[in-house]
């Protein structure tokens, strides 16, 4: 083989041994071994959370473990190919051959940015909110934009979308909404998308085409379990019940169920409307309260100031994470990280993966330019 084909192949090969000792494999192997058992116990499923949480774990092993194996046979499956290809002469097959390794290098690259999702609530569902800011229309517009590529984002990994909210604008878009995403490590990869984003367009609103600058912030906190105990103070909490907004069929209806419970001591807040009990929302929307609450703890511990929310930091310029730019010319542009694409269409349809990426490589590592120029 050429030189760079055994290059890749090499350092292929080292990358799926960090993953295997990573994962520490027979553990990994003995563990999803006791799951398969538990999961054959008719009574796993009279405590349904704990059943949830075991079979999303057994998942996560499978998941990981039948990558790994998979990983190890394409390797010398592609390596026997160029051989042969290179024996016969038979060039196409070489390079159709040095094209699958280079794919499960970026698939290798995931999963390794993948293992450092390790952190206290990295595994769990996650709540995504999204505020318009200031400038009416066009702030909701582009907040509605930004809730649609989030949901492509989940759908295309195949995570669960619910709504818990959703606020329509006065004309078009949203005001806010929130959903529920659910599916392993959800939280661990959305929570690099909190801060606000920067849309610079020529606005379809203004009848003379002129172009316009929109902002609208993103929150993300965790989906909290049993297992995490925050306590919080009924008296400390105000509740109020409101008629339902938003578009209505499958994701809010218009009667009088939706509730908002209020923290006091911190000013968060929560509206949850998809049900038409009210007794559910006001369930529901105790949970949402203690994850924004646990969440504003990870985010001290962290410390982590400036994407905490509840600093209450403005929507608008100096506050953004990413500019998305669709005219005069196309460019999306991290200005944590540096990454950027003119692939703006592919962005807002959901291809977040290498923003994603990038940001989780910056906090684990310490990667990325020390400053990044914004766009115009």
């Amino acid at each position: 083989m050429r030189a760079e084909i055994e290059k890749l192949v090499e350092e292929i090969k080292q990358s799926v041994g960090l993953l295997r000792r990573h994962l520490d494999v027979d553990r990994a192997r003995a563990r999803l071994a006791e799951l398969n058992k538990l999961a054959e116990e008719p009574s796993l499923w009279n405590d349904p959370q704990k059943a949830q949480r075991l079979m999303q774990e057994r998942t996560s092993l499978e998941d990981s473990l039948g990558a790994i194996d998979r990983m190890e046979r394409d390797i010398d499956d592609q390596v026997t190919l160029i051989e042969m290809g290179e024996s016969e002469n038979d060039q196409t097959v070489v390079a159709e051959a040095e094209a699958a390794l280079k794919g499960i290098k970026t698939e290798v690259a995931r999963r390794e940015l993948e293992a450092l999702l390790s952190g206290e609530a990295d595994a769990n569902d996650s709540y995504l909110e999204v505020h318009a800011g200031a400038g009416g229309t066009e702030s909701q517009d582009w907040a509605n934009m930004l809730l649609r590529m989030y949901m492509r984002w989940a759908e295309q990994h195949g995570y669960k979308i619910e709504y818990m909210e959703e606020t329509d604008g006065e004309e078009a878009g949203i005001k806010s909404a929130t959903i529920q995403i659910k599916g392993h490590n959800a939280y661990g990869w959305l929570k690099s998308e909190r801060g606000v984003h920067r849309l610079v367009r020529i606005s379809p609103f203004d009848a003379n085409a002129r172009r316009h600058t929109s902002f609208a912030s993103v929150d993300v906190y965790p989906v909290i379990d049993d297992k995490i105990v925050i306590d919080i103070k009924e008296s400390d909490v105000r509740t109020d019940t409101l008629r339902s907004q938003g578009a209505g069929g499958q994701h809010v209806n218009k009667t009088d169920s939706a509730v908002r419970l209020t923290h006091l001591p911190t000013g968060i807040a929560v509206l949850v409307q998809q049900e038409r009990s009210q007794h559910k929302n006001r369930a529901q929307a105790w949970k949402m309260l203690r994850a924004r609450l646990y969440e504003m703890e990870l985010k001290k511990r962290e410390e982590a100031a400036q994407a905490n929310f509840e600093a209450k930091t403005d929507i608008g310029w100096g506050h953004q994470i990413r500019s998305y730019v669709l005219q005069p010319y196309q460019m999306v542009k991290d200005l944590r990280t540096g990454q950027q694409t003119s692939n703006t269409g592919a962005v807002l349809d959901g291809d977040l993966d290498d923003f994603m990426a990038a940001a989780l490589a910056q906090k684990a590592f310490g990667t990325g330019p020390d400053k990044v120029e914004d766009v115009e």
